[in-house]
C-alpha cells in the first residue's frame, strides 16, 4: 500500500475514469443508538495471537515457504468457521515483470443471504524494508505485523465470534494476496498509475470467487493493530463511499473512540479497496493507520514493523467498531 502523490492521484483519477465527485449520495441522518447494539465478545488475546502466528512463520513474500505455509494456516483456520472457504490463486507480475504466483483466500458465512458484507485485508508481507534508515536493511524482508498481520488477525477473529450471534447477515471475509509488493524506493523505475500494488484486489477484483457477486459494502483493514492507533477518513474511501465511512466514524464515536478514529479528511492512497470500487464496484472504505508525522507509522516498510509494536487494545477497537458496523443493520 503506498501514498498517492499529487501528479499521479490526478494521472490515476483520469486513467479510472473517477469523478473527483463523491461516489454516493448522502443518505439520511442516521438516529441509530449504536451504543445498543449487541456484538459478540471479541477477545483482543485471540486476536494477538492470531497476529503472533501469521509472523512466526516468518515474512510472507511471494513464493517463499512461509507464505506457504502461512496461507495454508489461513485456509485451515477460517474453514473451521466459515461455511465455505474459496482459495483463488491466480499470476501475476511484480514492478520488474517477474512472474508471481498468488493466493487470495475467501471465507463466507450465511450463503443463502444476499444481504451481504465485505471485509478484507492482505496477508502478505513486504518484500524488501526500503523505508528502513539503515540502508543496508532496504532488501530485507519484513514481518509485517501491522502492516498486513494486523487486519487479518482482526478478520480471523470476526471470524471466530460471528457465529456466536444468531444471525442471517451474509459475510465474506477476503485476504488478499500481493498487495505490498509495489516497486521499492531503491528501484531504478517506478509505476506511475502504481498499479504495481494490490495485485491480488486486482485480480479478484476482476474474476470475483462467484459469478456476479457482490455486497452492500466493504471495509479493508490495513495497520490496525499499531500501539498508538490514528485513522482518518481517507480520500478514496470518502470518493466512493463516504456514507459508509460516516457510519463507521459514528460507531466508533458512540463507543468513545473519537480520538483515535478522527473527524478528518487525509490523503488518498493505492490500497485493496481501490481496485474493489473501480473494478467490483462495491462501495468499500480503508481503515488505515495515519500518523501526520510520517507515511502512515513509524516502522512501516522497516524491519521494525514486528510484535513489539502491536496492541492487543487497538485490535480490540478495530474488531468491536466493526462488528457493531456489521450487526447494526439487523
Amino acid at each position: 500500500m503506498k501514498r498517492f502523490s499529487f501528479c499521479i492521484l490526478v494521472c490515476t483519477f483520469v486513467f479510472l475514469g473517477i469523478s473527483c465527485k463523491k461516489g454516493e449520495d448522502k443518505p439520511a441522518i442516521d438516529k441509530t443508538d449504536y451504543s445498543q447494539i449487541e456484538i459478540p465478545v471479541f477477545n483482543a488475546d485471540s486476536a494477538y495471537s492470531y497476529v503472533a502466528r501469521q509472523c512466526s512463520f516468518g515474512p510472507r513474500i511471494p513464493m517463499s515457504d512461509a507464505a506457504e505455509k502461512c496461507g495454508d494456516y489461513l485456509i485451515s483456520f477460517l474453514a473451521q468457521y466459515a461455511d465455505t472457504v474459496y482459495v483463488q490463486e491466480f499470476e501475476s507480475r511484480l514492478w520488474d515483470q517477474t512472474s508471481v504466483k498468488g493466493r487470495n483466500i475467501i471465507a463466507s458465512f450465511n450463503l443463502a443471504s444476499t444481504d451481504r458484507v465485505l471485509m478484507g485485508a492482505h496477508w502478505d508481507s513486504r518484500s524488501w524494508a526500503d523505508n528502513d534508515k539503515d540502508s543496508s536493511l532496504h532488501k530485507t524482508p519484513i514481518d509485517g505485523a501491522n502492516d498486513g498481520a494486523s487486519g487479518v488477525g482482526v478478520l480471523m477473529e470476526i471470524a471466530r465470534v460471528f457465529k456466536q450471534k444468531n444471525t442471517s447477515q451474509g459475510l465474506d471475509i477476503i485476504l488478499f494476496d500481493l498487495e505490498d509488493q509495489g516497486s521499492p524506493k531503491w528501484a531504478e523505475t517506478e509505476i506511475e498509475d502504481q498499479t504495481d500494488w494490490c495485485l491480488g484486489s486486482q485480480f479478484w477484483s476482476q474474476n470475483t470467487h462467484i459469478p456476479f457477486y457482490t455486497a452492500k459494502y466493504g471495509i479493508l483493514l490495513d495497520m490496525v493493530g499499531y500501539k498508538n492507533p490514528r485513522f482518518t477518513k481517507e480520500m478514496q474511501s470518502m470518493n466512493y463511499a463516504s456514507s459508509i465511512m460516516d457510519k463507521v466514524w459514528d460507531v466508533a464515536a458512540s463507543k468513545g473512540y473519537s480520538n483515535i478514529f478522527v473527524n478528518e479528511e487525509s490523503y488518498p492512497i493505492m490500497d485493496d479497496h481501490v481496485w474493489v470500487n473501480v473494478y467490483a464496484k462495491i462501495p468499500m472504505i480503508d481503515i488505515v493507520q495515519n500518523d501526520p508525522s510520517c507515511s502512515f507509522f513509524p516502522y512501516w516498510h522497516t524491519t521494525k514493523d514486528n510484535m513489539d509494536i502491536i496492541s492487543k487494545n487497538t485490535l480490540k477497537i478495530v474488531g468491536d467498531v466493526c462488528l457493531v458496523t456489521i450487526f447494526s443493520a439487523q
